[in-house]
């Protein structure tokens, strides 16, 4: 198996490690804000995040749907501290419209995955779901083992080397 395999196979499963996600937002003045949240992600690798309407991070994809978002493995799982394994896409963020077709689908899976807490959530006006859809990412492994994903599935890897960014 080539180093590219092994990095397509190791890229597969590396998001079900995971069951929150970090997010990057800006605001519509420009400031940063990093967050989390729980998520779902369905087979076109969409991730469907489920946040309260009063946190930065809504305000901020409301204000402005580019999102970035990070799954970063866990420091004491980790060899070297300087090279944690980490998948990040670029996304473009859309509001699900509440009580949807959609909207119900996925809030079951919220429930079907974190349980009863979702019911809470359901009644609650303020909370929306946001699908974030990637445009393209990057997979690092290690040192020296840095991937580009593109493609329509984002199933394309192609290694970072010195030439390319």
């Amino acid at each position: 198996m080539s180093q590219l395999e092994k990095a397509q196979a190791e890229y597969e499963g590396f998001i079900q490690e995971f069951a929150s996600a970090v997010i990057s937002t800006v605001s519509k003045e420009g400031i940063p804000n990093g967050s989390y949240a729980p998520f779902v992600i369905d087979d076109a690798k969409k991730i469907y995040i489920y946040v309260s309407g009063l946190s930065t991070h809504t305000k901020n994809i409301e204000a402005n749907p580019h999102v970035n978002v990070l799954f970063i493995e866990d420091e004491a799982k980790a060899n070297q501290i300087f090279a944690r394994r980490r998948l990040n896409f670029d996304c473009a963020a859309r509001l699900i419209e509440r009580e949807s077709v959609t909207w119900n689908q996925i809030v079951d899976q919220f429930q079907e995955r974190f349980g009863q807490i979702i019911e809470v959530f359901r009644g609650l006006a303020d909370f929306r779901i946001f699908q974030l859809t990637p445009k393209e990412g990057r997979f690092v492994i290690g040192f020296g083992s840095a991937y580009h994903i593109s493609g329509d599935r984002l199933d394309k890897l192609e290694q970072i080397t010195g030439d390319k960014n």
